[in-house]
């Protein structure tokens, strides 16, 4: 009886708790969803600052939870899964729906459909996005595909950010001007634009402590005159493409040249003499972005 007992109760699975670390990240992703759903929330209500300031809060919570669970060591299969749902809902959904009850309404079904796209096409970018990770070039490492989800929502919503800088810009503001725009917005989502990933970007040490005084007045400005710096920051991440295709398309032609060079080392016989280092002895190497 006593064997049997013992058995017994070693065939009895242990509880494990779930450990702090893995909650964390998790709970601040849905912190993000709940976010972005509660700016659906004020749209219906008519509350349009409450609903930019929501998407705006989901934005911070997705910069900190994929840190925080590296930072904690609490990286998941399921965390990743999580954070591309809160993505679609608060970047996606969320402001397709804003700028809907917003403006696109008065054009009734073709302000729904447009609605409906960027959405969707939210979807696909995230898609893309998860499948394409350990696809990537090494050239390709400080660059995003097409505009990334958060600013893609921001984007969404510069319209209506505007007219609560500038009221009398909303006189301006027809529907399907409103339409014409999130499409646009919709269509830099999916498209192979490079764009700049600046959270690979690194900083200089003779250019931190100058980093650090831009940044506290950046979020000074934040706090004080937050649409107007919020429409600045978008206006400029604008203004950023072309440079972002420029050197993109400069670090792929010298990787196409390099690549061409070893194959031409490849193919070269034990007795040729040619190298794939320029003529100089020193290996060609690919010249970082400034």
């Amino acid at each position: 009886m006593l064997r049997r007992r013992q058995r017994r109760t070693r065939r009895q699975p242990r509880f494990r708790g779930l450990s702090i670390n893995k909650v964390i990240p998790n709970a601040i992703t849905v912190s993000a969803t709940c976010a972005g759903l509660t700016g659906i929330r004020f749209a219906i209500e008519g509350r349009w600052e409450y609903a930019a300031a929501a998407i705006l809060i989901a934005a911070v919570l997705d910069a900190l939870d994929g840190r925080m669970a590296r930072l904690l060591k609490a990286s998941s299969e399921f965390g990743a899964e999580l954070d591309s749902l809160s993505d679609f809902v608060s970047f996606g959904a969320a402001p397709a729906m804003i700028m809907y009850y917003w403006l696109l309404n008065g054009l009734g079904g073709i302000g729904w459909a447009v609605a409906l796209f960027f959405a969707i096409c939210m979807g696909l970018r995230l898609a893309r996005f998860n499948s394409s990770l350990d696809k990537l070039p090494p050239y390709a490492y400080n660059y995003f595909q097409g505009v990334p989800a958060p600013a893609g929502a921001g984007l969404a919503l510069l319209p209506m950010l505007l007219t609560f800088v500038l009221p009398e810009v909303k006189e301006y503001m027809a529907p399907e001007l409103i339409a014409v725009w999130l499409l646009g917005a919709a269509l830099l989502l999916v498209s192979s634009l490079p764009t700049y990933s600046f959270k690979k970007m690194k900083i200089p040490p003779h250019m931190m402590i100058p980093g650090l005084a831009l940044f506290a007045l950046a979020l000074a400005l934040l706090v004080g005159k937050t649409w107007a710096t919020m429409s600045v920051v978008l206006i400029g991440y604008l203004a950023t493409f072309p440079f972002s295709y420029r050197s993109y398309m400069r670090l792929k032609a010298e990787a196409e040249h390099i690549q061409g060079l070893d194959d031409e080392e490849g193919g070269q016989g034990p007795g040729d003499s040619g190298d794939a280092d320029g003529g100089d002895g020193n290996p060609v190497q690919l010249r970082s972005v400034d």
